[in-house]
């Protein structure tokens, strides 16, 4: 098999499985939100260090993150993801998988956008297009949902601040993200330990233990396959096919879970999915 069928099979993957993921997490609604992101960061760094050790290079790790740049850059990125990921659980829990599914397709525009903004990149006049039909898509929401869809733009920012902040580090995806969910440890033993006594800090029963712990396999087992995928694939491949994930989302949202579909909010989708298709063509012509 070729190194770029591989590498296009793990973004599928990855992707795939952030689109299912709303399932899981709908799992987890008799136990505390806040009890969740404790353990998925809990979790997600005993994983990443268990790695390190078995490829024996959390040695080489410790060395590459030992300066107080870094340290000030992650820990501002590590906020940023503890922010996103408190947001898209509580989304998730609270019947809103649509407005999740509509943060992370407005994502790759508000991306363009600030790097426009703050970084001073450039863009085509079609990418530029796409985001004005993708705002035209976003502002259909509001008499959709009678009011401010908040949770899809709370996702989109927490991560597109995060992608910018994490640009400043000189860290590769693994090893910024282990040091991340290093800083993220203070705060999730210092909750478990606060609000739970010493036999309930890991659930009440074995289910919500097992739960519990399989939050760290379903936050880092995407990103696995996802940093596995950037070594194989272009930049360009990647950007389409991460319109798989909100779209699974959309799905799971929409078919399995029946949250409401009136029809501006299949507008505001459709024009989504139009300015999808304009970006996606910016992109194949760039290539």
């Amino acid at each position: 098999m070729q190194e770029s069928t591989k590498g296009t099979l793990a973004a599928v993957a990855a992707f795939s499985l952030w689109a299912i993921l709303p399932a899981f997490w709908k799992t987890m609604e008799g136990i505390p939100i806040l009890e969740t992101l404790a353990h998925r960061m809990l979790w997600s760094f005993l994983i990443l260090v268990t790695i390190l050790l078995i490829q024996n290079k959390l040695s080489t790790t410790i060395r590459t993150t030992g300066s107080l740049k870094i340290w000030s850059i992650h820990t501002l990125s590590a906020t940023c993801l503890m922010g996103n990921w408190l947001i898209y659980v509580w989304a998730t829990q609270n019947d809103r998988i649509l407005e999740g599914a509509l943060g992370y397709y407005i994502n790759p525009f508000l991306y363009i956008l600030l790097g426009s903004i703050f970084l001073g990149e450039k863009h085509s006049r079609l990418q530029m297009s796409a985001i004005a039909v993708a705002a035209a898509g976003v502002a259909l929401q509001f008499p959709a949902v009678q009011g401010i869809p908040w949770a899809a733009f709370g996702l989109a920012s927490t991560f597109a601040a995060y992608g910018i902040i994490r640009k400043k580090s000189p860290l590769g995806s693994f090893d910024g993200l282990t040091l991340e969910t290093c800083i993220m440890l203070v705060p999730a033993l210092i909750y478990i330990s606060i609000t739970h006594q010493h036999n309930q800090a890991f659930g009440n029963d074995t289910l919500s233990t097992c739960l519990l712990i399989a939050t760290g396999a379903a936050t880092i087992a995407p990103l696995l396959f996802f940093a596995r995928a950037t070594k194989s694939i272009s930049l360009t491949q990647l950007g389409i096919l991460q319109f798989i994930a909100p779209t699974g989302q959309l799905a799971v949202g929409w078919l399995v879970y029946h949250e409401p579909m009136p029809t501006l909010r299949l507008l505001s989708f459709a024009l989504i999915w139009l300015a999808v298709a304009i970006y996606t063509f910016s992109l194949r012509k760039q290539a």
